[in-house]
């Protein structure tokens, strides 16, 4: 699954993605693929990740995440002189 990160906390050592379908994910500092824990000013950052479902409850939480290069972003704005 792909997604965008709605905030991490590091101090608390989890936060939220949101999925590509809408869906809010919980995701904890163990869900990060060694060498992709972000720090917490990374809102909106693209991930990849896997869903998992918590003892059949219908929850869920992001596992497997890791940082994806969005090659594809948008171009950068610029500011007008007036």
């Amino acid at each position: 699954m792909r997604g965008r990160l709605i905030w991490f906390n590091p101090e608390k050592r989890h936060g939220f993605i949101r999925t590509e379908d809408g869906e809010r994910l919980r995701v904890e500092e163990t869900g990060f693929e060694p060498g992709h824990l972000l720090g917490d000013r990374c809102a909106g950052t693209h991930l990849a990740f896997e869903r998992e479902e918590l003892n059949g409850s219908g929850d869920a939480h992001a596992i497997k995440v890791t940082v994806v290069d969005d090659a594809s972003g948008g171009r950068a704005r610029t500011r007008r002189r007036g």
